[in-house]
């Protein structure tokens, strides 16, 4: 027995911040974002909307679309590195919103893998037989974390959340593959802020190598894809969508370039949502499947990679 996604959401602040707009802050300027990121605009919370609050609008929306009342779910798991609140932990905030009463649930942390490690993690629970049906979500507000006065990383972050429910289906293909190098972490840090640090120095806001990170992921993402297609005995041509964290549209590019394939194999959001950590695999996901563009028999591989160091990549079969 193993899990079968039979529902989609996503939710995503109302307020756009175009390139223009960050023009205004700090010294760039729209053609020159595009150019090294591929993004055009980001969404950022603002009058009351949280971490918290997207996750929940989006599970609601991913519960509506499976038919399935929140009472029925047995677990609820949330990865996000940004959450509102400590105590309680952001899955059982949610729970209290969306009133699935009888889920158990907890977070995780594993940044821009977060919604992959997730959904392997609920595929775990569902094959133990734990759990029956689980709602993932994906949910960050960057924007908390970002130094705005910083243009080489204020260009490519924003805020959203997106979810899937996940239920025990028989005859469902599932595999992955997943990797952690902490040695490695420096390249990707964010510290944090207490009583004694506030307001935030600059070490309590993202601190990047991007061009760590670039390498780091045109070379692993790629060895990682061949590591899960040699576990499903399939070669890369045979997959119909590869859907990659949404870090910078360079960065996928590199990646399809390693791979072999034409770009038109992996979608990308990124222009109109930019970088939301936890939050791009499932937005992603959701704006596919509600356009249609998701069939039933379709080769799809999910794939994680940013801070930890850590990445990984699920295989999926849609149904």
């Amino acid at each position: 027995m193993t899990g079968r996604i039979i529902g989609t959401g996503a939710c995503v602040p109302e307020r756009v911040v175009s390139n223009d707009d960050l023009s205004k802050m700090v010294e760039t300027n729209d053609e020159w974002i595009r150019e090294r990121t591929g993004i055009a605009r980001r969404h950022i919370i603002s009058g009351g909307e949280t971490t918290v609050t997207l996750a929940a609008e989006a599970g609601r929306r991913a519960l509506d679309m499976a038919g399935i009342a929140a009472e029925e779910l047995d677990m609820i798991l949330l990865s996000s590195i940004s959450s509102n609140v400590i105590l309680p932990c952001a899955a059982c905030a949610v729970q209290g919103l969306i009133g699935a009463v009888n889920a158990v649930c907890y977070d995780l942390n594993a940044a821009c893998s977060g919604f992959v490690f997730v959904y392997n993690a609920a595929q775990a629970h569902i094959m133990s037989g734990m759990c029956r049906t689980v709602l993932i979500i994906g949910a960050d507000c960057l924007s908390d974390l970002t130094n705005w006065k910083d243009r080489s990383s204020c260009i490519l972050f924003g805020d959203g959340a997106g979810a899937a429910v996940v239920q025990a289906a028989e005859g469902v293909p599932f595999e992955f593959a997943m990797h952690s190098d902490g040695n490695r972490g420096g390249s990707m840090t964010c510290q944090s802020r207490n009583q004694e640090n506030c307001p935030p120095r600059e070490e309590t806001y993202m601190q990047m190598d991007g061009k760590e990170i670039f390498k780091f992921a045109s070379m692993k993402v790629p060895a990682v894809l061949h590591e899960l297609l040699e576990k499903v005995s399939l070669k890369p041509e045979e997959i119909d969508a590869y859907l990659l964290h949404q870090a910078n549209g360079r960065i996928i590019e590199a990646i399809a370039r390693r791979m072999g394939l034409d770009i038109s194999r992996f979608p990308m959001n990124v222009a109109e949502y930019a970088n939301t950590s936890s939050g791009t695999v499932p937005i992603l996901l959701d704006e596919l499947n509600r356009k249609g563009k998701l069939l039933k028999g379709q080769k799809l591989i999910m794939c994680g990679f940013g801070a930890g160091l850590s990445w990984g990549a699920a295989y999926l079969e849609w149904q």
